[in-house]
């Protein structure tokens, strides 16, 4: 990938993050964190992320974050100038922003929340914040800057027995992020002793195979160090211990740990560069070094090793699990390692629909937006593109293949920053839309693994009108972003506005005019009127969570959309007259993909009375996500009433039905 400027990169950054917080009505420390912490998410190095300011004397935060696993408490503190290359970010610093986070943890602890407002956002976080240090078993720091910083290694410390650990994400490092075509920096493992190791010759010159054996607990320390970043080329998500792959898995580490090697089939591991050590005749024997180690198939394996040992406290000391490694040269990494992973016979075989960046679906959208003109609306008649970033760092890279400032002018004119959307924009605009709110609250990552899943069973034929409804969705999912804004959603406005957007989506049949939104490249006068309306009564639903969760964790859970569901809202007439006669159904939406309806018809010939059921049993025997078993109340609920079923939403519920029915739900006569 082409080397954009660091100057340059710093003031594109500037730009964005100016455009951005003057249409959201947000502060620009706030959006560039928010910014980053897409960033840090898609990287895999932190998860379940939440903006939240706070300052006081002697202590600043920028927002908070508790790992999936549970076990890491990470903090933020930000630091954003509007002329970054006028100053470095010094070591002292750096040093004093640790500080003030460290001491809003001590005061966290001390019960700093007893003080705070509890409407407040930030009573959340300290709240969180509070509760987790009683239950992690790590703590990361993070500073977030634009400027580049001049000491950026600092020591880690501790805080009541837990571990402390520092990271500087400044300029430098974001701009190598955003220019090295990779999404995050390359994991480098020793082995001390060398790992005894099999090498064999290959003919090819492109790759080279060694053939180990790993340590359990050496394993599971490493997915604990860096958790999905170890997976990066491995989409498939850890699926928790609910499908049979993974129980036996944790059955035989709990009962018969000196058997695993034995019983598992292993991990299948690449690298960048592999160090051996070798004997007197110059051959290998061991591996002593690791560079970009990637683990492309065997996650469950891996995540698995990990839980047993932190959850379930299972000894590992016996556990050794075999290890395929394939040293791949860089420059063939996405053409190779697909191919590894497709063909490796493991648990649950990657199939090629779990590299998205390279999927056809991915493919298709972007060779069509790209000459897919914008009607223009401003009255200049000029027509633009809609951005569509199918992998990392494209739209940088792009600019900087225009090498003159005036042809880079040129390209972002043609191609605003405010019309770039990626693949995890994309899967959040069409989840909002079809209803699954609390997966979008989940966070990019999960939620764009829920799309990638439903891509694979009901594949749209993406064509040029598809492609127009997407992007009407996305201006659709913008304009209700502004709106929450308006209400002062603060850091929950990414969950107000997805919930939003499937509440209208709901109330309205999804009769919304997609393509009168793209004709017109805005939402009408009326339509945004209602959102208006809506938007408070699905933020005090939002926030109000119950059975003790905070807003955050409230969100992600099904029975949250649920309650959003209920909130009494109907169409205003103005805007009923505005929508469509029919509702704007998935196979309307795909373009007609061939086959689009037959989940649809298999899920009508079961009685609704049956999918109530399935919701019953579930609850009372704890089977199934409550994803699922809100699914089925809404699957039975359809159906008496003689409605539609969306077709994703028809595909998840037969798998569901499936689930259960393998799980021992009998369908009654």
């Amino acid at each position: 990938m082409s080397e954009l400027d660091l100057s340059q990169y710093a003031r594109d950054v500037v730009a964005d993050v100016q455009a951005t917080a003057d249409a959201e009505g947000t502060m620009t420390s706030e959006t560039f964190t928010r910014r980053v912490f897409e960033d840090l998410e898609q990287a895999g190095i932190a998860s379940n992320t939440f903006t939240a300011y706070h300052g006081a004397h002697g202590h600043l935060v920028h927002g908070y974050g508790i790992g999936d696993s549970g076990e890491c408490l990470d903090l933020f503190v930000t630091d954003f100038e509007l002329d970054p290359l006028q100053s470095k970010l010094t070591k002292g610093q750096t040093e004093t922003a640790f500080k003030r986070l460290l001491t809003f943890v001590r005061r966290c602890r001390d019960g700093l929340r007893q003080h705070i407002d509890e409407s407040f956002d930030v009573y959340d976080m300290c709240a969180a914040v509070e509760k987790a240090l009683t239950e992690v078993q790590r703590i990361r720091l993070f500073l977030l800057s634009n400027r580049v910083g001049t000491g950026t290694v600092v020591p880690p410390t501790d805080f009541d027995g837990l571990p402390v650990t520092h990271e500087v994400w400044d300029l430098a490092r974001l701009h190598r992020h955003a220019t090295s075509g990779s999404i995050s920096e390359p994991i480098v493992v020793s082995f001390d002793p060398p790992l005894s190791c099999v090498s064999a010759p290959s003919s090819e010159p492109d790759h080279s195979v060694t053939l180990a054996v790993i340590p359990g607990q050496r394993l599971a320390a490493l997915y604990g160090e860096y958790g999905t970043r170890l997976l990066e080329l491995n989409v498939r998500s850890f699926l928790q211990a609910r499908g049979s792959v993974n129980r036996g898995i944790r059955e035989t580490l709990l009962n018969s740990p000196g058997r695993f090697l034995a019983y598992n089939n292993g991990i299948t591991a690449t690298a960048s560069q592999v160090e051996f050590a070798c004997g007197p005749d110059g051959r290998p024997t061991g591996i002593s070094r690791v560079h970009g180690l990637q683990v492309v198939n065997g996650g469950q394996t891996t995540a698995s090793l990990h839980y047993a040992s932190s959850r379930d406290k299972a000894d590992l000391s016996h556990v050794m699990v075999q290890m395929k490694l394939t040293e791949v040269s860089p420059e063939r990494l996405s053409e190779i390692v697909p191919m590894i992973s497709e063909y490796s016979n493991t648990q649950n075989r990657v199939t090629l629909v779990d590299f998205s960046s390279n999927h056809e679906y991915h493919v298709a959208v972007q060779r069509i937006t790209r000459s897919l003109w914008a009607p223009a609306t401003d009255g200049s008649g000029q027509e633009t593109h809609w951005f569509y970033e199918r992998a990392r760092g494209q739209y940088t890279d792009e600019v900087a293949k225009a090498r003159t400032p005036a042809k880079q002018r040129t390209f972002k004119k043609l191609n605003p920053t405010k019309q770039k959307f990626t693949k995890a924009d994309l899967a959040k605009y069409v989840n909002s839309w079809n209803h699954l709110p609390f997966q979008v609250s989940r966070g990019a990552q999960k939620n764009f693994a829920v799309f990638m899943d439903q891509i694979g069973e009901a594949p749209p034929r993406v064509d040029i009108q598809y492609c127009q409804r997407v992007i009407a969705m996305a201006i659709l999912f913008k304009a209700v972003d502004r709106i929450a804004a308006n209400h002062e959603a603060g850091s929950y406005k990414s969950m107000i506005t997805t919930y939003t957007v499937a509440r209208l989506s709901l109330a309205t049949e999804q009769r919304i005019d997609l393509d009168r939104i793209w004709r017109e490249q805005q939402i009408s006068p009326v339509l945004e009127a209602a959102i208006d309306d809506l938007c408070p009564r699905v933020m005090r639903a939002v926030t109000r969570p119950r059975e003790g969760n905070h807003v955050g964790e409230w969100a992600k859970k099904a029975v949250c959309w649920d309650a959003v569901s209920r909130v009494a809202w109907s169409v205003p007439r103005d805007l009923e007259a505005e929508l469509r006669d029919r509702p704007l159904d998935e196979q309307a939406l795909a373009g007609g993909a061939e086959g689009a309806t037959e989940a649809s018809d298999e899920l009508t010939s079961i009685p609704a009375d049956e999918w109530f059921a399935i919701e019953r049993w579930a609850k009372e025997t704890h089977n199934l996500d409550p994803s699922q078993r809100q699914l089925a109340q809404y699957v039975g609920r359809r159906l008496e009433l003689d409605q539609a079923i969306p077709e994703a939403q028809a595909v998840q519920a037969l798998h569901a039905r499936n689930e259960a029915l393998s799980l021992g739900f009998v369908p009654g006569p």
